[in-house]
């Protein structure tokens, strides 16, 4: 009896050890500053329709096959390429409204980041190493903080890394997860084609076999090669299991050469700009890379190499693809701090851990928001107030709206379709986008209005647009605030007298 009584205290103290020991503490550090880095960051663009189409889904049971949501391209055929990744999301926004949605995104952040986290640590086997390089890729992340589809992307990224990265080192894993794995992604979001990319990055890296330098590379046995080749089959042939079979395949490839004014006009799809604060993050990355390969002493597995030289130029390409550059530099990053002493568990402090993840729980219950301030964030980006103008004075007729609202139209005035919204690739299909852009910056602005019979515009007051029908007598503002102005039109057709914009108005 004595013994076992001595045993539960034991017990009960090992299992508080592991529950704060230095790694879980660390952890909770890089969820920590996920956390900070998310803000109050639930209004990205895209959400808003992404939950009409999940609403017509639970309702219809299909997935919409037309645009059902604007004028200007209704009926056109349209295919919903992230449909699976619309339900998480409107099923956390019917348990919880804006607070669902802010909770569904932010699990998918820390998910990720502990996955980097755990990804770095595994290949560096330094603790210390990972964890910093996990707190720097926040700043490289947070380019895609929000209620993205994407994020699911990089879910399923990371545990194809972890399955492959496996294999590399020890000659077996469990590969059949791929498959299925990629027929989820397909069903999610387009950077399946990431992955199927990195897939052959390192099936390819096994093909020789040899040493130049610093860099090795190692071929496959025949049965690991022959693994591999079932493996990739039995992966495309997973794509082909979603609604719109061949179609869906493509469309990343269609993304990429045929969608030019999308990739050109959404500031995401930009090249990486060294004279502001994210250029300065990326610029740090290329330094710590660059001197790591000069003096430190590391052998570059040549899979290693060829998956540096594919993030670096996605990510300077795109911004929008530094978050995936993150994840594919960030074991490098940690081999390169070797310098760092490794984590020694038995000097480990549980009492000092205990007390350190304390403070940072306390920092996030006072930190985190509430739904009246989820609400106030979304407001101070979003006609709120103007939509209710418009629902309240029954207005009717072809609305001219700005394009980061569309999708918040969508959901929230539904009797009034949009000229545009974030579904850019029909709109780009149809030329819409086109005469969007023109108008915005004052090409042809009147003219475009008349083209599509404009009756009402809603635009931000500060944009050169407004500017232009606010001193045009065709055009009346009937509604004003701080985030948004609606102008109606007074007269059959818009005049043309000319107007002196302020200086710099049109940039």
């Amino acid at each position: 009896m004595a013994s076992q009584s001595l045993g539960v205290p034991l017990l009960l103290r090992d299992a508080l050890r592991r529950i704060f020991s230095f790694p879980i503490m660390l952890a909770s550090v890089v969820s920590f500053w996920v956390f900070i880095g998310a803000g109050y960051s639930v209004w990205d663009a895209d959400i808003w329709w992404h939950l009409r189409n999940a609403e017509y889904l639970f309702t219809h049971l299909a997935t919409p096959q037309v645009d059902l949501y604007s004028y200007t391209t209704n009926a056109h055929p349209w295919m919903n390429h992230e449909w699976l990744a619309e339900v998480p999301y409107f099923l956390a926004w019917k348990a919880g409204g804006l607070m669902g949605i802010y909770v569904a995104f932010l699990s998918l952040l820390v998910v990720i980041f502990l996955g980097i986290f755990y990804y770095a640590a595994r290949q560096s086997r330094n603790l210390k190493a990972a964890f910093i390089v996990s707190c720097y890729s926040v700043f490289l992340g947070v380019v895609s903080f929000g209620p993205r589809t994407i994020l699911f992307g990089y879910v399923f990224l990371l545990i194809l890394l972890f399955v492959l990265a496996e294999f590399r080192a020890r000659g077996r894993a469990p590969l059949w997860v791929i498959p299925p794995l990629f027929c989820l992604w397909i069903n999610t979001h387009g950077s399946w084609l990431l992955g199927m990319i990195i897939f052959g990055i390192y099936g390819m890296s096994g093909l020789v076999e040899g040493s130049w330098g610093r860099i090795e590379a190692v071929r496959w046995t025949p049965r690991q090669f022959k693994q591999l080749l079932v493996t990739a089959g039995a992966s495309v042939a997973a794509l082909f299991v979603n609604p719109f079979t061949y179609r869906l395949i493509f469309y990343p490839f269609n993304l990429a050469f045929q969608q030019k004014l999308n990739i050109g006009y959404v500031d995401e799809w930009a090249s990486v700009d060294f004279h502001n604060a994210r250029g300065k993050v990326v610029l740090i990355l290329l330094a710590a890379i660059f001197l790591g390969a000069i003096f430190s002493r590391y052998r570059w597995r040549l899979e290693e190499l060829l998956l540096t030289g594919f993030a670096l130029y996605a990510g300077l390409k795109h911004i929008r693809f530094l978050f995936l550059a993150a994840i594919l530099l960030a074991p490098l990053l940690a081999k390169l701090l070797d310098m760092i002493p490794p984590y020694r568990p038995e000097i480990d402090k549980p009492a000092l851990n205990a007390a350190v993840m304390a403070v940072l729980l306390a920092i996030m219950i006072h930190r985190f928001p509430s739904q009246e301030e989820l609400a106030a964030a979304v407001a101070k980006r979003y006609p709120t107030q103007a939509i209710a103008f418009i629902q309240k004075n029954g207005l009717k007729g072809n609305f001219f709206n700005r394009y980061m609202w569309g999708g918040y139209m969508i959901f929230f005035c539904r009797d009034v379709k949009t000229f545009i919204d974030g579904r850019t690739d029909i709109f780009e299909y149809t030329g819409v986008l086109k005469d969007y852009l023109d108008a915005e910056q004052l090409h042809g602005s009147l003219e475009v209005l008349d083209k599509y019979k404009i009756r009402y515009v809603l635009l931000s007051p500060d944009l050169p647009l407004a500017y232009l029908l606010k001193h045009n007598v065709g055009w009346n503002p009937i509604y004003t605030d701080e985030v948004a102005v609606i102008f109606e039109r007074t007269t059959p057709a818009l005049a043309s007298s000319p107007v002196t914009l302020p200086a710099g108005g049109a940039n």
